[in-house]
Order: C-alpha cells, then sequence, then structure tokens
C-alpha cells in the first residue's frame, strides 16, 4: 500500500518524541470512550500488515491505533487489552525490494489476539517507543486485580445490570408452564420457594452455595427428590456438581439434565444409591403410558479419556446401574485441543489472508497472475493444512452431538443427562446447543439472553480461567509474551515469513509446556457454532450473524462485567452486577438506535414457521470458517454480510420507507376528508341560512306590500328606497307633489342603534292633488263626506279636517304611533 501514510513515505526525521501520560487523552479525546484515559503514546508508528502510519497509544481499555493520513481509527490495529493472547518483540533483518536501506533494521512488535488477527507494529530504532508500549502493555492487559479492569473504571454508567437472579427465576418459570409467575426480590435465597409443577420443582437449596460453589443458588429437581436426597448424591459427583434439570418440556416431561462425571474410582465399581434415584426421577412415566421414558447419559468425552479419569477417582456410569438407561460417549476432545486448534487456524489465515502480520504477500498475493507453476497445489496444500487445524472437525463433533440430544428429547421424548469431567465446558456447550435447537424461544434476542445466563453464567463456566483475566483472588499466571511459533504447532512456517521476521528464540520446546494454562475458546467455540446453525436455517432465529460477532466482542473485550469470574457465587461476592456495565443493555441500546432494519436482527427471520424444535440431518452439519468472524482481519472484502442479505436489507429499507410515505400520504388524505366533511357541512349551514334569508325576504316583501296599500288607501304615495339614495330626491320624483306633508319610517333595529347603513331602507309618503288620486276610492269617499269640502276640492292640509287633530269622518291618525309601527312576521299574518 503506498500512499502518504505508507512506511516508505514517513518522514523519520519528524518523528515526535515519545509521550507519556496518566490522565490527559494526548490529543485523542475523539477517539476515547467513557473513562478511558491515554497511558503511553507513540508517533510515526507503522501497521505492518497494511504499511500505513499512524499514532499508536495504549490506553487503560484498548490499544488503539489512528492513521496519521486519514485522521481515523483503524479497526485493524486497534484491539480491547484483553483481547489480546500474547505479544513478542521481532527484529526484522531482511531488506525486500519496496524497502529502503534505512528500514533493515526495523523494530516490530507482534500482536496475537483471541479475535483471529495477528498485528505487527513498527519501530523506529533508537526512539524507545517500542519499549514504552511493551512496558504498558505488561502492564495493563492484564491486571493483577480483578478491579483494575476497564470495566470498574467506567462504571455502569447508562448499561446499569438488574439482578440476574430474577432472570433466572423467570426462566425457571417458564420452563415449567408458570409464566404468570414473576420472580420478586424476596424469592431470591427463600429456601421455602414452592414454584412446581406435575413433575419438577424449584428449590434453593444451594442459596448459601453450600451445595455446590460453581451452581446458581436455584436448581430445578425432580419433585420427588427432597433437598437432603440432593445433597447426599453431591459426595457422588465431580466438584458435587450433582445432576440438575437445564430444560425440560412441561408437555412431555422429557427434560436436558447436566453434571459432572461420577466418582466410579479406578475399578467403576462405587455407587451411591442416593444419585442413582436422584438419575432415575429423571425418566419420569411418559405421558398416558405405564412406563417410564428411557435415559440417555450422553458422555461428552471421548471413550478413553473417560476410563483415564478412573485414575484419579472419576470415570463414568454404568448402564446396569441406572435403570432403563443407556451411555452414549460423543468423542470431544477437551479445551487443550480445542486452544491449539484455534491457534493453527489464525495462523494459517495470516499467511493465507489478504493481510498479513509480516508485510509480504503469500502466493495468491505474490503479483503471480496464473495457475501455473505449482500455485494449484498450492492452494491444495494451503486448504489441507486448514483441514490438519482440527477445528472445523471439533465444531462438527460438537454440533452432532447436540443434534442426537435434541433428537432423543424431541422424538423420542426421552431425557438426556449430559456430563464430561467438571461438566462446565463440553457439557455446557451440549447442553445449550441443545435447548437452541428444541425450544424456538432460545432463538430470539431475549430467549439468547436466557439461555446464555442460565447454562453458562449460572452453572459456572469458568469465564476468568478461559479467557486468562483475574479472579476474585487476583491469581493470574498466564504467559503473555511467548514466540508466536507457541502456537503454530506442526504446521510450519513458510520460509519468507520466517525470513521476514526474523529467527525465533530458542524456545522451541512442546506446545504444550509453553501454554500449559486453562485458556481456551470453549464460549467462542460455541459462539461458531450457533453461527453455523444460522447458516443452516436463515429463517430461524431473531438475530443475525453480525449480532453474533459484535457480542462475542464484547465478550472478549471485557468491557462490561457480565462474564467475570468463574461463577455466580464469585460475581455476586464481588459485587459486579452493581459495579459494571450490562453488555446485554449496551447490544439493546444499540439495537434500538438502528430500528427495525438494524444489522442485529435477522431480516429472514420467520417465527411462524420454525416455531417447533430443529432437527438437523448428518449431512446438514458440515461446517464451514464462519465468514464474519474468521476471515473479517485476514479476508475483510469476503468476510461482509453475503451479497442476498445485503440486498435484501436494501429492498427491505426501501420497503419501510415507501410504507411509511404511504403512511403519511393516508394521513394526508384522511385529513382531507376531514376538511372536506366540514366544509360540505359549511356549505349546508350556508345554504340553509341563505334558505332562510330569503324567506325572510320574502315575508319581508309581502308586508311592504301590505303597509303600502294601507298607507295608499289613505291617499298616500308610498316609496320604498335604501339609504343609499337621498330620500328628498325619492320623494321628489312624484310630479306635482303638493303640501308638506313627507314622511319616512325604518327598520326596527333603528331604535335599537343596529342598524347597518348599506342594508337599512326608507319609506317615503307624501300627500298628492285630488286629481292624482281622483281614481282612488278612498279619495272620492273623502270628497263626499268631508263637511269642508269646497268647490274648488280638497283645501288639506290648510283646510279645517287638518285644524281638528287629523279627525275626519271619526277616524283619527296617530302618526306617532305609525312610526314605532314594528313590521314583523305575524303581524299581517302568513302567506
Amino acid at each position: 500500500m503506498e500512499g502518504a501514510g505508507s512506511w516508505d513515505a514517513l518522514e523519520w526525521t519528524n518523528i515526535e518524541p515519545l509521550s507519556r501520560s496518566s490522565s490527559s487523552s494526548l490529543g485523542m479525546s475523539e477517539f476515547l470512550l467513557e473513562a478511558e484515559e491515554v497511558i503511553v503514546q507513540g508517533h510515526g508508528v507503522v501497521l505492518v500488515n497494511t504499511d500505513e502510519a499512524g499514532t499508536l497509544s495504549v490506553t487503560n481499555f484498548r490499544l488503539l491505533f489512528v492513521s496519521e493520513a486519514s485522521r481515523d481509527i483503524i479497526n485493524l490495529g486497534t484491539i480491547p487489552l484483553t483481547t489480546i493472547e500474547k505479544f513478542s518483540k521481532q527484529v526484522s533483518k531482511t531488506s525486500a525490494p519496496r524497502q529502503s536501506d534505512k528500514m533493515s533494521s526495523q523494530r516490530l512488535l507482534q500482536v496475537i489476539g483471541k479475535d483471529m488477527r495477528i498485528i505487527v507494529f513498527g519501530f523506529r530504532p533508537r526512539t524507545k517507543q517500542r519499549r514504552a508500549i511493551i512496558d504498558a502493555l505488561w502492564r495493563y492487559s492484564r491486571p493483577a486485580q480483578l478491579w483494575d479492569l476497564y470495566a470498574f473504571t467506567c462504571g455502569p454508567s447508562k448499561f446499569s445490570n438488574a439482578n440476574p437472579k430474577l432472570r433466572l427465576l423467570n426462566e425457571y418459570f417458564r420452563l415449567l408452564g408458570k409464566d404468570s409467575v414473576l420472580a420478586s426480590g424476596s424469592m431470591i435465597g427463600d429456601r421455602s420457594l414452592n414454584i412446581s409443577n406435575e413433575w419438577w420443582r424449584v428449590t434453593a437449596v444451594n442459596n448459601s452455595y453450600t451445595l455446590c460453589t460453581t451452581y446458581p443458588s436455584s436448581l430445578i429437581l425432580p419433585k420427588s427428590i427432597s433437598d437432603e436426597e440432593v445433597l447426599q448424591a453431591s459426595t457422588f459427583r465431580g466438584r458435587s456438581r450433582v445432576p440438575v434439570i437445564s430444560w425440560c418440556n412441561p408437555g412431555t416431561g422429557a427434560v436436558l439434565a447436566r453434571s459432572s462425571q461420577p466418582l466410579v474410582g479406578l475399578m467403576m465399581n462405587v455407587r451411591s444409591n442416593a444419585d442413582e434415584k436422584l438419575v432415575a426421577a429423571l425418566c419420569t412415566q411418559t405421558a398416558g403410558e405405564k412406563g417410564r421414558r428411557k435415559l440417555y447419559i450422553a458422555d461428552a468425552r471421548p471413550k478413553k479419556n473417560a476410563l483415564a479419569n478412573g485414575a484419579m477417582g472419576g470415570g463414568s456410569e454404568s448402564s446396569s446401574n441406572y435403570f432403563h438407561s443407556e451411555v452414549v460417549f460423543f468423542g470431544i476432545d477437551n479445551i487443550h485441543f480445542m486452544r491449539e486448534s484455534l491457534a493453527r487456524v489464525r495462523d494459517y489465515l495470516d499467511t493465507h489472508g489478504t493481510t498479513s502480520s509480516d508485510g509480504m504477500s503469500s502466493f495468491l498475493r505474490n503479483g503471480e497472475r496464473t495457475w501455473s507453476g505449482g500455485h494449484l497445489s498450492s492452494m491444495s496444500a494451503s486448504v489441507s493444512s486448514l483441514g490438519e487445524s482440527g477445528w472445523l472437525i471439533h465444531v462438527q463433533n460438537v454440533l452432532a452431538g447436540s443434534a442426537w440430544i435434541a433428537a432423543r428429547v424431541a422424538l423420542e421424548s426421552a431425557s438426556v443427562l449430559v456430563h464430561c469431567s467438571d461438566g462446565w465446558d463440553r457439557t455446557t456447550q451440549l447442553v445449550s446447543l441443545a435447548g437452541l435447537l428444541l425450544d424456538p424461544y432460545y432463538r430470539t434476542f431475549k430467549g439468547f439472553q436466557a439461555l446464555v445466563e442460565k447454562d453458562w453464567l449460572a452453572f459456572g463456566h469458568p469465564f476468568s480461567d478461559r479467557m486468562g483475566i483475574p479472579t476474585t483472588s487476583g491469581n493470574n499466571n498466564t504467559p503473555l509474551e511467548l514466540p508466536r511459533q507457541s502456537s503454530v504447532g506442526n504446521i510450519s512456517t513458510p520460509p519468507m515469513r520466517t525470513s521476514s521476521l526474523g529467527p525465533q528464540s530458542s524456545a522451541n520446546s512442546s506446545l504444550h509446556s509453553q501454554t500449559s494454562n486453562n485458556c481456551s475458546p470453549i464460549f467462542l467455540q460455541w459462539i461458531d457454532c450457533v453461527a453455523q446453525l444460522l447458516r443452516v436455517y436463515p429463517c430461524a432465529f431473531e438475530f443475525s450473524s453480525v449480532f453474533l460477532v459484535d457480542f462475542l466482542d464484547c465478550v472478549l473485550s471485557c468491557r462490561f462485567g457480565n462474564f467475570f469470574c468463574n461463577s455466580e457465587k464469585e460475581r455476586q461476592q464481588s459485587g459486579i452486577f452493581d459495579a459494571c456495565g450490562c453488555i446485554w443493555m449496551y447490544l439493546a441500546s444499540i439495537r434500538e438506535a438502528g430500528g427495525s432494519s438494524h444489522v442485529h436482527r435477522n431480516p429472514f427471520y420467520n417465527q411462524a414457521t420454525h416455531d417447533c424444535p430443529l432437527l438437523p440431518p448428518a449431512a446438514a452439519l458440515a461446517p464451514t470458517l464462519w465468514p464474519q468472524f474468521h476471515l473479517r482481519w485476514a479476508c475483510p472484502s469476503e468476510a461482509g454480510v453475503g451479497e442476498i442479505e445485503c440486498q435484501y436489507r436494501i429492498i427491505l429499507e426501501k420497503y419501510t420507507e415507501a410504507h411509511k410515505e404511504k403512511e403519511m400520504a393516508e394521513t394526508k388524505a384522511r385529513n382531507l376528508k376531514i376538511n372536506m366533511e366540514c366544509l360540505v357541512a359549511e356549505l349546508q349551514k350556508e345554504k340553509h341560512t341563505s334558505k332562510s334569508a330569503i324567506a325572510t325576504t320574502r315575508r319581508t316583501y309581502r308586508e311592504s306590500l301590505a303597509i303600502r296599500r294601507a298607507i295608499q288607501s289613505l291617499g298616500c304615495k308610498v316609496h320604498f328606497s335604501s339609504n343609499e339614495n337621498n330620500l328628498m330626491d325619492t320623494g321628489s320624483g312624484s310630479p306635482d307633489i303638493k303640501g308638506g306633508l313627507s314622511y319616512s319610517l325604518r327598520r326596527d333595529s333603528d331604535a335599537e342603534g343596529l342598524h347597518d347603513d348599506k342594508n337599512d331602507f326608507s319609506v317615503s309618503i307624501s300627500a298628492v292633488e285630488d286629481s292624482m288620486v281622483s281614481d282612488n276610492w278612498s279619495s272620492r269617499m273623502c270628497e263626499t263626506l268631508c263637511p269642508f269640502g269646497t268647490r274648488e276640492g280638497c283645501k288639506w292640509p290648510d283646510g279645517g279636517c287638518a285644524q281638528l287633530g287629523s279627525q275626519f269622518v271619526g277616524l283619527k291618525a296617530n302618526f306617532d304611533a305609525f312610526d314605532r309601527l314594528s313590521i314583523v312576521e305575524g303581524y299581517f299574518g302568513s302567506e
């Protein structure tokens, strides 16, 4: 890789001096987590795998590498301290053609991780940066005390942990078919706890951990067995890990039980009546039948190993001593084989991947473009070396054993008792994987958490010993700086790689002598098995392979306290639950932030079609490398999520967006419909108002005509006009008006001060000449009967009749009352 950040382009004369700090961030604050601090820092360090220069910092949590060119974290060069399996100094004495003479004495630091990566950092000579980095790694990668881990420094923060004992009790209640019962704090340690079904009961016989220090405080036992009998049976099992129920079918009564090996002695003739009675109680009467169900005793070890344990008092059961039973051996190797096997896989990937810790290319990355000249045989040899690692065979053995157990329980309604030597490694793998196959609940996020907390944490898998972190006692004898070939075994290193990294130390002794510790990737192997099942049944799991990778990374990093210590008792004594954050809360929070399309969620999950046990045939259990985990560092381009899943997620996101837009459009349409209905209602109201106004106008018109006729009957001319026209002008429109009578009327509203200047109207009443009303019958009547009549005609209003107070032929006109006349609908009657 060439560029501004490459090894060759680096100006060594401009390298900043070594920085040390115990509190400041040294310019890394934008990259640090909560409570994370930089301890020591080196500048101008080169990540040999990618030939990129940057700043290497040792913090109280991880080894942090930031590129100088892009100013971003380089994930390959950034690894949590507890994920480092070992590290060592290397010296390169080879000048590759692309390297200048000044690079002939590179100072290298090789870091080997538990997460399948091998990374190498290059330091310039005489800068003392490598020594400072190594000293910090010695001090912080394996602290002497448990409380020195970053999880205690960070604290619970926003990922606080609830009491896992309550969650365990709730899971027990679910298994017994008592989902309606919820665990409470008063139930913890209550020896009188009385929750049971037809066959099984929950007991607090181990509430003080006096029965077994590595078992949980509450257990599920056969209802017919008393606590006293359980105490007697515990003396016959290794480490007092008595047979107890891990999973049960409330419908059929079949169970998965677990224990440690029986102490039958060298001659395999030691027996225990209490143990035999307890085991026999696992075989309850089958539903609808009078006989008892069959019991399978599954010994996870090779048979020869079980017999060899007899020399130390252990061994295996005899089917003749246990009623209606059959003993089966699975032949799964111990923790040391698993550790060596994974180390071989890691070296294989580092050698034949697209990136390499020595900065050199494998035969596929060496510039050759043909398959001739032995290249094809070289590829065949590389595949063969992967097979020689034995990792896939071990994974297949665990898968096959778990599938066999699940089939016996599901198809025969038989009970199965599983154990190995101590009952906390291979036993846990088999029991938890069989439970995953049998119970669809365990294939959900919530169920997966319950499964891990029950079978791995509560039942005492020694996580501290297997991951090489301190226990509550502070004992930690794990060697850190070991030669690289200690993990390689019989796989020879290619000459090119040997010359690049220089001669190894003289520590070429046996692999076992250099790695005689209890570290082993047992839990990693189990997660690998779950990923294999996810590959075979892509629609049966709510979670994705990406979730499994992130979950495993969180476990290895020790960022959270859930997987500290070796047992529930140790975690309780050290106050882990209150002092550290919770991994489950953290994973749930990032899922919620990502919504339904988050990468942790399996887009193909179909609960309806997989709500039943999974019983894979043998042909489906041929495992492959888990690309998302094994290939992510060595072959990044091939390690991503499958193309089909990527396309599905893209389509799903588009569908989700379209669905949201559809909902928004439907909401707008509903709002528009509501608005239209309101407008229609208002229109109907206006229409009704308009009809009322028209009816009122018609009534008013009729009243006006009636008034006009009445006034005209008095010999007056009536003219109606709006206030926009001058009243006098309107009155003057009558020809030859004589006399001084002009009278106007307004609506009643005028008297109330409510009239509108634009809407009120006036009534003009004028007296006219006799000749103009001669045809009117009232005029003729007036002339005939008037006592003041003259030859010249009517002299009104100058006549005598006007002088008599408007008295005429017995009729008195009250004009004041006429002015106050109110024209209403009922005055003249209806139409």
